[in-house]
């Protein structure tokens, strides 16, 4: 938590950046941290939280069931009211320069940040040996204790987990097999199965990419109609960060399977409680 927090403390100490909130996850062994504020506030805050992972993080001892390429795993732009998807992309280029420079980590850009077609799906640039070639900011393919960080630009995503009522890992695999796009699922969405060893419980770990084009609440039973098929059941749903109010007044009943989830979750909710 210690470590946690002094990332946490490095991007909210930046004049002009709002932190949102932020959460760890044991089993996971992975932290989101949320900020929001111009542009120039929010590059520099990024900057200094990735500095600060990369001296507090060693990630050849670092365990965890989550994929991950670095100490600061993933660093996406996201363009709210007012900003468009160009400067989002501007501000990945800008931040990604800086943290090889002040940092000495190499930096993979994804999404619209892209500039390979190989590397516009996060979970390519995640493979082992990413594509063979070199990194986009960099001279070295990763650092030898934090790794590499993947900077990018997209729209809102949702990380949505649902545990099962077992603890067979299969089960949950078997589930993410069959509702990813990649599988021949439902489009937008990606999946992986874990095991959550703190709980004892398998999970069905999602990103959803475009909450628009996916029915929301067709995905949740098809779900729990495989989980049921195969001898168990959905024991509950958590968020992960937050969630446009866009996303939640499309589906109230999806976020409310989320037993963590409150109205501080709707990110123009939090803002509004912290800007005064």
């Amino acid at each position: 938590m210690a470590v946690v927090e002094g990332i946490a403390n490095a991007i909210s100490g930046t004049p002009g950046v709002t932190l949102l909130g932020h959460e760890m996850d044991a089993d996971h062994n992975r932290s989101v941290i949320t900020f929001a504020g111009e542009a120039e506030a929010v590059i520099e805050g990024a900057v200094r939280g990735v500095v600060q992972a990369a001296k507090t993080i060693q990630l050849p001892a670092h365990q965890g069931v989550h994929p991950r390429v670095g100490a600061a795993d993933v660093v996406p732009f996201i363009p709210m009211e007012g900003s468009t998807m160009a400067h989002a992309v501007l501000a990945a280029y800008k931040a990604g320069e800086q943290i090889w420079e002040h940092a000495g980590v190499p930096v993979y850009f994804y999404g619209e940040a892209a500039r390979r077609d190989s590397r516009k799906r996060l979970e390519k640039v995640r493979r082992q040996g990413f594509d063979g070639a070199p990194p986009d900011i960099g001279n070295i393919p990763v650092h030898p204790t934090a790794g590499a960080s993947v900077v990018g630009a997209r729209q809102f995503l949702l990380a949505y987990n649902f545990d099962l009522v077992t603890d067979d890992v299969a089960i949950a695999t078997k589930i993410a097999h069959a509702i990813r796009e990649s599988s021949g699922g439902f489009p937008y969405v990606k999946a992986i199965g874990l095991y959550l060893e703190s709980r004892k419980r398998a999970q069905v770990s999602m990103n959803l990419t475009d909450f628009t084009k996916i029915p929301l609440e067709e995905l949740y039973h098809r779900i729990q109609q495989m989980a049921q098929e195969l001898g168990t059941s959905v024991a509950d749903g958590e968020v992960i960060g937050f969630v446009p109010r866009a996303a939640y007044q499309k589906d109230p009943a999806f976020f409310a399977r989320a037993s963590n989830f409150n109205e501080s979750r709707i990110i123009e909710t939090r803002l509004k409680q912290l800007v005064r």
